[in-house]
């Protein structure tokens, strides 16, 4: 049995730490996970995916219709992970956009993320939605995003491993200043789809 876990967005939101904190935690529990990275052009604010398997699959590439998790760090990411996805998966979406430098360069409106939102309802399981980037503030950094939707995924149906355990690995993973506040988001991120 493997679980499958896509997580997408734009480069500088953490998305490589957010795969080595759900990573590591498969490991120190004895599982097998792999993992493969597309970075893009992360440093220009360019698309970021992983792909993380926990189980016994070998391959690291999660195939059409496969993933179990969406982590969803931008909207319009969401539905171009819906790919990815089929009718049991289980989509956590941050609903702050990041609008690319090319929109402002064309005649092209970002969508409604009520739309999108009904769009990614309408594909898969469960839809659990939040503005992480207001949370990570409201927690005290906006860079402890990331870890409000590494505590969001670990609240959903059959995540494979608990807060306790992930919040282990954020203390080995995480600068030892900045953990009270990263903690403080993966809480809050929790009780958001924990609350639902």
């Amino acid at each position: 049995m493997t679980y499958n876990i896509y997580i997408c967005g734009i480069g500088g939101q953490g998305i490589i730490k957010t795969s080595i904190v759900i990573g590591e935690t498969g490991l120190k529990s004895n599982q097998n996970v792999v993992m493969s990275e597309i970075h893009g052009m992360s440093q220009r604010g360019g698309i970021v995916s992983t792909e993380l398997k926990i189980g016994e699959d070998k391959s690291p590439i999660i195939s059409k219709g496969a993933a179990d998790l969406v982590l969803a760090f931008e909207p319009v990411e969401a539905i171009r992970a819906l790919e990815k996805t089929n009718k049991e998966s289980i989509v956590v979406v941050n609903t702050h956009p990041i609008l690319p430098s090319t929109i402002n360069q064309q005649d092209v409106d970002y969508p409604e993320i009520d739309d999108i939102l009904a769009e990614l309802k309408t594909k898969v399981k469960e839809v659990h939605s939040m503005d992480a980037n207001k949370i990570a503030i409201e927690a005290g950094h906006p860079l402890s995003m990331n870890m409000v939707m590494v505590g969001a995924a670990s609240a959903v149906t059959n995540f494979p491993f608990d807060k306790d355990s992930l919040i282990d690995t954020m203390k080995d993973n995480l600068p030892p200043k900045s953990l009270d506040i990263n903690i403080k988001a993966f809480n809050e991120g929790f009780n958001v789809v924990k609350n639902e």
